[in-house]
Order: structure tokens, then sequence, then C-alpha cells
């Protein structure tokens, strides 16, 4: 049998479509000065978000109780001064994509890292990660 195909809710299709209209901005002001992306942003992105804002509260007004929407509204809702971040500060980005794949090297080898051998070997396996991601991250060769 095949599986259940679960019908897209309408309001979730229109959240992405307003999301993705503020990456697609985004993409537009890649690799432009941190002022040139903050302007960009105050200008476009900014009307968008709080549309975004207040289309999610209205929703939430409609929808009952112990839908999935429900609890993805009030997720992004409480931590709207983080997601909205972005507008404030040119160097911020609108993702997390970035730490997210500099993590991704210690989620991947965890179980070859569980053993340390100590919690001090624990401790300096932690610091040596950070130290070579955040070199990574700089444009510093970690090895040389």
């Amino acid at each position: 049998m095949g599986k259940k195909e679960i019908p897209l809710s309408p309001i979730a299709i229109e959240v992405v479509r307003r999301i993705d209209a503020l990456f697609e901005i985004e993409r537009s002001i890649n690799g432009k000065s941190v002022e040139e992306r903050l302007q960009v942003r105050q200008t476009l992105s900014r009307p968008l978000a709080e549309d975004l804002q207040v289309y999610m509260r209205e929703q939430l007004a409609k929808l009952s109780r112990g839908r999935d929407l429900i609890e993805a509204f009030n997720y992004i809702l409480k931590r709207w001064a983080s997601f909205t971040l972005f507008l404030e500060d040119g160097r911020v980005c609108l993702s997390n994509n970035a730490a997210e794949r500099g993590l991704r090297g210690i989620a991947l080898g965890r179980k070859s890292w569980l053993f340390c051998g100590s919690d001090r070997g624990e401790r300096r396996a932690a610091s040596m990660y950070s130290l070579i991601v955040t070199a990574k991250m700089n444009g510093v060769d970690p090895q040389a």
C-alpha cells in the first residue's frame, strides 16, 4: 500500500511563500556591503516581515486548538526578536545555515568522539573543534 498523502495547508503554503520572498531579497544582496544590506532590508524586507507577523497572528486566532501550525507559529512568534535581528544589523544572516554547516562535522563524528578517554579529553576535543571551525569560518586554514 502507498503512503497516505497529507493535504498541504494553504496557510502553511502562504507562510512559506512569504518567507521565501525574504530569502529572495537576501539572495539579491548577497556579497553587498553591510550598509547596503541593511538599507535594502529596511526598505524591502521589514514590511514583508511585519506583514508575515500580522498574518500569523491573524491565522492563530482562526485556527482550532491542537493544530501543528499553532505550535509552529507560536515557536516563531516567541522568538520574533531573534528572527528579525537581520533587519537591524547588516552583518546578521537571515538563516543560521553557516553555523549549521560548521557543526555538521561534529554531529557526524559524534560516535567516533564519544570515547575521548576522559572528561578532560572531551573538553580538549571540544575546544579543538571549536577552534578549527572558527578558523575555517574566518578563512584561516587550521592546518597551516
